[in-house]
Parts: structure tokens; C-alpha cells; sequence
């Protein structure tokens, strides 16, 4: 199954008024407590001949809506109403006067308190092509800091909402932002009890089935170049008569498929290296389930995890710098978080707390994890620091509709490290949902009556 590229998407840059210092952060999200700005953010103005583009209004709605769910999720902007607005920004220009004698006045929008604002308008240059011209301005000091003509297909607004909303944050911030990254989960949206693997766009949409094994598919990994991945599929041996958890890895560019290992037993749980050339994951070969090493083509295998005898050492993931692996294990009699060298050498214990503790996660920043952890009957999230373990907080507490807590499972950070993906069974089943890691402004992502299970947050895509 070959996967499409998302977007045809070109972008020219041009600087039509002064764009102050290059290097300056108008928001800084490095520190620990980042104070909401206030934008203005009127609706986009069709600046083409409707007549050509019958759907203009559902394509300016999706370019629309997709930067204000943008915006809304970065937790950096407060959006002022538009009944504030002192201006009618459809019957004024996207750049200001007096340079542009129908243009819009900045005076209107400092009087509301405004910070930033943004203008964007669209237009169609053909029935399938369009063009989205747009503007970012720093109010307090009357100056334009992003000004960009994006060119795409006209089925591509979204995409190219995305994309503004990246540039955006980089502008801002100085940091990438993650509106262009994607999530890969295995769910039973295929039904008759199987489970596939699939890729969808970090809020939800565009969902894609990349796994066709008519089996049980699961915890899947992405590569660092956010091109390929890997998971666990029961495949069927034709010798053994039975099934058996393999490791494959999917091109979901490219559309192909690759058999990694296929030793008898447990071959799960896997997670590239940062460089991209190794797997580690955790195979059984007819004994305790151990942490191994491998190439991407399942050759040099190297055993890193050595017992204690009967343990599980499962779910293995590596620093940001290659350096260290956490993993779990119930070495200690019940499954707990351990971070060792790459190399298996000088295993510590990060969580102490509770009665189960898995899926561990790295920051990009490789200074905490975030796991879930079961507190009396039920898994909630916590962040903890690899320096300091007793450094935890927990993020998550929610109840069903019976009045009893919720589970909430399988997290991974963002690539930006201020957001995390999980699920959780509040509604019933099992669905994603993002948080912030400062355990605020938590947002549900699917809604639907399907499970997903162990999403993963891809790297930035290019």
C-alpha cells in the first residue's frame, strides 16, 4: 500500500515591510510558565472571482479553522472575540495604511489590547490550485514579522494551514512548530477483532491503514526520519502452523514492507535508535523476555538486558542522545521504570510509587520521562526526572460516566516537548488524547467508537 505525500506545496517568501531583528523571540517558551498572548484573528478574506471555485467557502473554512485549532492548542494565545474588533477587516486591505491607502490601521487593533495580528486572505489562480497570502504583525510596534504566499492544491488547505501555523511558531518563537507531525497507532477500526497499524495527522485527521495483516498488529515506532516505521504483527508460519509476534518495518512513502526478525517467540516492543541505523526491543527465544540490539535488517544482534531470571524487561526506548535506554521491568517484584546505559550497564530505578509502572517515554530534552503508572485500580500519567526520581507530578485523573477513575495509558511526547499523546477509556473506549506536560489543557483527538492503542508521536516531517 503505497502512502501518499499529503501536500504539493510551494511557498514564497517576500518582505514587503520591515521585519525588525531576525532573532527575535516574541514568546518565550523556555520558560516554565509562558504568559498567553492576546492575537487578533479575524477571518480570512476570498480575494478571487467565486464563480471559478464553487466550494471557495468550505476551502476558506478549512484554512480558517485549522490555524484557529492551531493556535488554540500551542496554549500560547488568548483569541480576542471578534465582536472586540474596532476595524471590518473584510472591507480593509491584509496590509496596513498609509503604504496601502485601503489598508487596515494599526491604532484600531492596539486600542483592544491586541498583541499580534494576523490577516490572511485566498484565492483560487485555477479550480484546483490555490494561493494563500498571509501576514503576521507585531502590534506594539506596528511591524510585520512573517509575510508569506503559500501555492498548493486546492484539497491541500489544510496541509498548508498547518504549515503557516509552523512558521508561525518559528517566528514567535524560534522554535518548529509540530502542526505538520502525525501520529501512528494501532487500533481495531478494521474489525472482526483484528488489530492494524495506522497513521493520521496529530489532530485526527487523514487517517490511513498502513497494515493489512488481518491479524494483531501493535506497538509501533517511528523512525527519526519520520518515514518509515515499525511494529509487531502476529504473522502467520506456514512451518509452525500458528501464528507468531514478528517485527516489521513499513516504509509509508515508499509502500514497502520489510520482515525483521522472526525468531521464534517475542520479537515486540521496538524503538530506533536517534541515528536511525538500530532497533532495540525486547525477544523472548524461548526464554525470558530480554532487550536486544539489532541493525534495520535485523542482523548483529546484541543481547543488552541479562535477567535477573523470570524478569520482563520490556518497552525499551532510547535517550534523545543515544546514550541511555529506559525501559521496564518487575525485576523488583513488581513492573517498574529503569534507565541504563546503552550498552546494559549501570541499571538504576527511576519509579518507586504505586503497583505498575510502564511505557516509558523520553523528553526531547532527555532530562524526564513521562510513564503510566497504576494508582489502585487504575493507570494515570506522571512525568518523572532521570537526575532527581523523586522530582514526579502526575497529569492526568479522569472518571467515566460510572463515576470510576479512567485509565490513562500510553504516552509519548511531541517532538517540541510541550505536548503528550496517550489514551484513555473515559467514553468507554479507548481513544487519543494530547496534554500538555504541565498536566493542563488536556484535548480529545479521535472521536469515534474504535480502541487505539500505544500512539506514538512522529519527529518533525519535512
Amino acid at each position: 500500500m503505497k502512502f501518499l505525500s499529503l501536500v504539493f506545496l510551494t511557498v514564497l517568501a517576500f518582505s514587503m515591510y520591515s521585519h525588525g531583528d531576525d532573532d527575535k523571540i516574541y514568546i518565550n517558551v523556555g520558560q516554565a510558565s509562558v504568559k498567553k498572548s492576546l492575537v487578533a484573528f479575524p477571518p480570512f478574506v476570498f480575494l478571487s472571482t467565486p464563480s471559478l471555485t464553487p466550494n471557495y467557502k468550505q476551502i476558506g473554512a478549512d484554512l480558517f479553522n485549522t490555524v484557529l485549532n492551531d493556535l488554540e492548542v500551542s496554549n500560547l494565545f488568548t483569541i480576542i472575540k471578534q465582536q472586540a474588533y474596532l476595524e471590518d477587516s473584510a472591507k480593509v486591505g491584509l496590509t496596513p495604511a498609509p503604504a496601502n491607502p485601503t489598508g487596515f490601521h494599526f491604532e484600531s487593533w492596539a486600542k483592544i489590547g491586541s498583541e499580534f495580528l494576523i490577516r490572511g486572505g485566498y484565492k483560487m489562480k485555477s479550480a484546483t490550485e490555490l494561493e494563500f497570502e498571509v501576514y503576521v504583525y507585531y502590534v506594539p510596534q506596528a511591524k510585520v514579522v512573517l509575510g508569506k504566499i503559500y501555492s498548493a492544491k486546492a484539497n491541500e488547505a489544510r496541509v498548508t494551514a498547518h504549515t503557516f501555523s509552523d512558521d508561525l511558531m518559528k517566528a514567535l518563537t524560534g522554535k518548529r512548530g509540530i502542526f505538520r507531525t502525525k501520529f501512528v497507532v494501532a487500533s481495531d477500526k478494521a474489525g472482526n477483532k483484528w488489530k492494524e497499524i495506522y497513521v493520521m495527522d496529530w489532530d485526527g485527521r487523514n487517517i490511513i491503514q498502513v497494515t493489512n495483516h488481518h491479524s494483531i498488529s501493535l506497538s509501533p515506532a517511528w523512525r527519526p526520519n519520520g518515514k518509515t516505521i515499525s511494529y509487531t504483527s502476529f504473522a502467520y508460519h506456514p512451518n509452525l502452523k500458528s501464528r507468531n509476534p514478528d517485527l516489521f518495518t513499513y516504509d509509508i512513502f515508499e509502500g514497502k514492507r520489510f520482515l525483521v526478525s522472526s525468531r521464534l517467540g517475542i520479537n515486540s516492543g521496538s524503538a530506533f535508535s536517534p541515528d536511525g541505523n538500530s532497533i532495540i526491543l525486547t525477544i523472548s527465544k524461548n526464554e525470558g523476555p530480554e532487550i536486544y540490539r539489532m541493525n534495520v535488517e535485523g542482523d548483529d544482534l546484541e543481547r543488552i538486558t541479562n535477567g535477573p531470571k523470570g524478569s520482563l524487561n520490556v518497552e525499551p526506548a532510547f535517550s534523545p542522545d543515544g546514550k541511555k535506554i529506559a525501559f521496564s521491568s518487575d525485576r523488583s517484584g513488581v513492573p517498574m521504570v529503569y534507565v541504563m546505559n546503552a550498552d546494559g550497564s549501570n541499571i538504576k530505578r527511576i519509579t518507586f510509587a504505586g503497583r505498575y509502572n510502564s511505557s516509558p517515554s523520553w523528553s526531547p530534552d532527555g532530562k524526564k520521562l513521562v510513564f503510566a503508572g497504576q494508582d489502585k485500580d487504575h493507570f494515570d500519567l506522571f512525568t518523572v526526572s532521570v537526575e532527581d526520581p523523586t522530582d514526579m507530578q502526575r497529569l492526568t485523573s479522569a472518571k467515566k460516566t460510572s463515576g470510576k477513575f479512567a485509565n490513562n495509558e500510553d504516552p509519548s511526547f511531541s517532538p517540541d516537548g510541550r505536548h503528550i499523546v496517550f489514551t484513555s477509556d473515559r467514553t468507554g473506549k479507548n481513544q487519543i488524547y494530547i496534554i500538555t506536560t504541565d498536566g493542563t489543557s488536556e484535548r480529545r483527538v479521535t472521536v469515534d467508537s474504535h480502541n487505539y492503542f500505544k500512539p506514538k508521536w512522529s519527529p518533525y516531517i519535512d
